[in-house]
């Protein structure tokens, strides 16, 4: 005679094994391992301070194309000196990475104004010099450095600006810019190109 075991019994034997085997499945984390391996939030202080030196500014003078043979390729065939010169994300403006030597004028404004020869009377060229520094120029114009690299579009603004400071502590913060009124200097750096008689460039080394 067999014997009818009753279908809880079943269900409860099945639900023990269930749970005997998940057990035996799940990996236990203490709170430092948890720790480790959650994604890190992003440093843009940590950021600057590993790419402006050591990456940004050799790309950017590596790229750097005279000023004057820039804007008059840009007078020629805009689109086709974007595209040869400069760098972009999708249908952004260009930005690009140049030198010059010209003789500095009187810092105002946070701005160094720079006259060099060659160029059409109507442009005007600037360093920004600080304390406040705009843009996202060096970011751009390093060429190794894109959105996806980010979480969000946040990070991705605060990485332009954690170069920008950077380039201010190390560049700027040390730089006499009323002592250059009326010399001879040379820079390299770069700048998004809103308009051509209009050139804000955020330099990389001024000499």
């Amino acid at each position: 005679m067999s014997v009818r075991v009753p279908a809880r019994w079943i269900i409860a034997a099945a639900v023990a094994v269930l749970v005997v085997l998940m057990a035996a499945d799940t990996e236990y984390r203490t709170v430092e391992t948890a720790a480790a391996a959650a994604p890190k939030k992003f440093d843009p202080a940590a950021f600057g301070a590993q790419n402006y030196q050591a990456k940004v500014v050799p790309a950017v003078q590596a790229a750097a194309v005279d000023l004057p043979v820039l804007l008059k390729a840009l007078a020629d065939d805009k689109e086709a000196a974007g595209q040869k010169y400069g760098k972009r994300q999708g249908t952004g403006p260009y930005t690009f990475a140049v030198k010059a030597t010209g003789t500095a004028g009187e810092a105002k404004s946070g701005l160094l104004p720079v006259t060099v020869e060659g160029l059409p009377d109507d442009t005007r060229v600037s360093l920004q010099i600080g304390p406040a520094i705009n843009g996202t120029a060096l970011r751009d114009a390093a060429g190794y450095i894109t959105f996806g690299q980010f979480t969000n579009q946040v990070e991705y603004a605060d990485a332009a600006t954690a170069l920008n400071d950077e380039m201010r502590a190390k560049l700027l913060d040390g730089l006499d810019t009323a002592a250059l009124d009326g010399e001879t200097i040379s820079f390299v750096g770069a700048f998004t190109l809103l308009t051509p008689q209009t050139v804000t460039i955020t330099p990389v080394e001024i000499s």
